[in-house]
């Protein structure tokens, strides 16, 4: 049963789950967009600032298009099937070396399954609340590049079936894995190289290794982990849909670093999935209006969300 029936009627689910070819490319054109722009503005105002400011917003959209390809996942993005099926694998999913058919298996058991003992992101999110140290740690790893370059280094173990399935569970569950992945890389990784040799040739010889790789083994992954911890990191472990999942309300400056397109609202995403993701604070105030806003687990941006998991524990 779709939990958000619950709490809504079909009358008022409807309209909420109504889906826009328009607004699905203007997202997708936005997101491409925004890493164009940034990448012009570096070029125009080229500093150690704008710099950093670029690996941040580029990771940023490169999780945009990480959520978009989920969006196309649960046929959300577009009205007709092949429009999420094309845009979701090749304009969404292989640039960032994932892979729309895996995800959608994998997500839609953890949705059937959110926080129960079947639920296969329950290996991620059981390990909060955890102490600040173990946080600092783990956002080390990811900011410094440990963690993308072991992810990266585990996916071609796994596309060339250099690791053995004993191996490959081993990744796959470690604190590192974050869903994101395609289980053959050479489908994906012509897509992610070109797009390293077309930044090059557009601009300087290194653009490509400095605004998409650095950003995927850097940013990308720390965002990846935030929104991980923040959607079901130290909530309850139940079947109680109100309580087994958070949603962050996000400020202006981590939907631009953090948060993009809507995934902060992840207890509504959870209600009715096939929602599109912009309508999803159109249903996050249908939710209050039913006077459900004490009963929802509910965090006051991501900061708050991060003292939850332990980020002020010893």
């Amino acid at each position: 049963m779709t939990p958000g029936k619950r709490f809504l009627t079909s009358d008022e689910i409807r309209p909420l789950a109504e889906r826009s070819d328009k607004m699905g490319a203007w997202l997708v054109v936005h997101c491409w967009g925004v890493i164009a722009l940034t990448v012009a503005a570096f070029t125009i105002w080229p500093n150690p600032l704008t710099f950093l400011l670029a690996v941040m917003i580029i990771g940023s959209r490169q999780l945009g298009l990480a959520i978009l390809m989920h969006e196309a996942a649960h046929s959300a993005l577009f009205r007709s099937r092949r429009a999420n099926e094309l845009a979701g694998e090749w304009l969404c999913g292989r640039p960032i070396l994932a892979e729309l058919h895996a995800y959608r298996h994998y997500h839609l058991t953890h949705h059937r399954f959110t926080q129960t003992e079947r639920d296969p992101d329950l290996v991620l999110s059981s390990k909060f609340p955890t102490s600040r140290a173990s946080l600092k740690r783990k956002f080390t790893r990811d900011l410094n590049g440990q963690t993308g370059v072991r992810q990266l280094a585990a996916q071609v173990m796994m596309s060339l079936r250099l690791a053995g399935d004993h191996e490959a569970v081993e990744a796959a569950n470690s604190d590192f894995a974050q869903a994101f992945k395609a289980r053959d890389l050479w489908k994906s990784f012509p897509v992610f190289i070109g797009i390293i040799v077309v930044m090059g040739l557009l601009g300087e010889w290194w653009y490509g290794l400095a605004f998409w790789l650095l950003p995927y083994l850097t940013w990308f992954q720390f965002v990846l982990r935030v929104r991980n911890i923040a959607e079901h990191g130290a909530t309850e472990v139940s079947e109680n849909p109100l309580q087994n999942v958070r949603t962050t309300l996000a400020n202006p400056i981590e939907r631009l670093f953090v948060a993009p397109y809507w995934v902060n609202y992840h207890l509504e995403h959870h209600m009715v999935m096939h929602v599109p993701c912009w309508r999803l604070p159109a249903m996050h105030a249908a939710l209050i209006d039913k006077g459900l806003g004490g009963q929802m687990r509910i965090a006051r941006g991501y900061g708050a969300a991060l003292v939850e998991a332990g980020w002020k524990t010893a």
